[in-house]
């Protein structure tokens, strides 16, 4: 038996004639970029996350950095982020011309831990980037008091979390803007590069939406701007997803419930955390290793075994050998928790398409090895 790790194509013949509808009205409207069909799914985002605005643009790493952008957020600044996140987190805010601040995650959710910002605060700091890692969302109650303490700006980085929730607040509610990514492994995936940000403030709405246009809203006027566009074909996929979206998670969260189950009372390695109260996507089903040097072992048993198992971000930012920034990073306090989740977590196959029996098949395979370095 095998258990494959991506669902694309499962996904795609589950929905085709909505996404084939769609992509059909784009090819036939003979506009492809910032055409009805990005202005739709624009209010249909709007509708679905609450916010005020959603701009669909380039990708996820662009939509930090032109959040930042428009926030007068660059050179000479900090922001505070997590180093166990993937590599385009901090890479969007050095695009943008800050310095990365790193601090530690929270030891079981894996997310920033707000304990550790305020000793990174210093009068350079202008903004906070919280990543809800693995689908789940960051404290970010405590994180918008301290920003609101210290006048900092918030950017939530929800490209692993659509559809995730906190106890008692929704994404947006508690920052400056929320940026996302659409491309294919995200829980809402479109057939290429897609990415989004979403704010309740006029201000941002209107410069990233000339900042990702050459710097235009109207036809022959520019001012200082990119390109970096969700295109209308993409935007017509993720228009047919997102009705989708809520049955998708509810399947997921019914998966890593399987997961657990199966795993429960494994010693050579921890499950996953979901904070009591959060709505947690899983948008990855991440175990970690306790057993020294043995996570690299465990990938390539249950991939030999038919269990297509990945690693994700298994460098943490600041170790990585191509980090380009020298001193345009900084390091506050310790960073072990991060670390430690970075060289010990396995990514266990998890889509919504998955069935029962091949989640079966995977817990199988975890218990063989589980049993043999236990």
């Amino acid at each position: 038996m095998q258990t494959p790790f991506y669902g694309h194509v499962r996904q795609y013949e589950s929905i085709k004639k909505e996404i084939d509808a769609n992509m059909n009205e784009v090819l036939m409207s003979g506009q492809y970029v910032l055409g009805p069909m990005l202005k739709r799914f624009e209010g249909e985002l709007v509708k679905y996350f609450g916010t005020k605005h959603a701009i669909g643009v380039g990708n996820g790493t662009d939509a930090i950095w032109l959040a930042l952008m428009a926030m007068d957020i660059g050179p000479g600044d900090e922001v505070i982020t997590h180093p166990n996140t993937f590599f385009a987190t901090a890479e969007a805010a050095w695009i943008a011309g800050c310095k990365v601040v790193f601090v530690d995650c929270d030891e079981k959710t894996r997310c920033i831990d707000p304990a550790k910002i305020e000793a990174a605060i210093t009068p350079k700091t202008k903004a906070i980037i919280p990543v809800h890692l693995y689908g789940q969302c960051a404290d970010m109650p405590a994180i918008a008091k301290i920003a609101k303490k210290h006048n900092l700006k918030v950017i939530e980085d929800n490209a692993q979390a659509i559809d995730a929730h906190g106890g008692t607040f929704k994404q947006g509610e508690l920052s400056d803007a929320t940026a996302t990514s659409f491309i294919i492994q995200k829980n809402l995936g479109c057939f290429g590069d897609g990415g989004a940000l979403f704010t309740n403030d006029d201000k941002i709405n209107e410069r990233v939406r000339k900042l990702r246009s050459h710097g235009s809203v109207k036809r022959d006027h520019h001012s200082y701007g990119f390109n970096s566009r969700l295109d209308d074909l993409q935007a017509g996929v993720l228009s047919a997803k997102l009705k989708h979206i809520t049955q998708w998670t509810d399947t997921r969260i019914k998966l890593a419930e399987q997961y657990t189950k199966g795993l429960k009372g494994v010693k050579s390695m921890s499950l996953p955390y979901a904070k009591p109260g959060y709505r947690h996507v899983f948008h990855l089903y991440v175990v970690e290793t306790n057993v020294a040097n043995k996570r690299d072992d465990l990938v390539n048993f249950l991939v030999a075994n038919g269990v297509d198992a990945k690693t994700h971000y298994s460098i943490a930012i600041h170790k990585q050998e191509g980090f380009p920034w020298g001193k345009e990073y900084k390091i506050v306090g310790s960073v072990a928790n991060a670390e430690k989740n970075a060289a010990s977590c396995v990514s266990l196959p998890m889509f919504p398409e998955l069935t029962t029996a091949e989640v079966d098949y995977s817990i199988q395979k975890v218990l063989e090895w589980d049993k043999k370095n236990s």
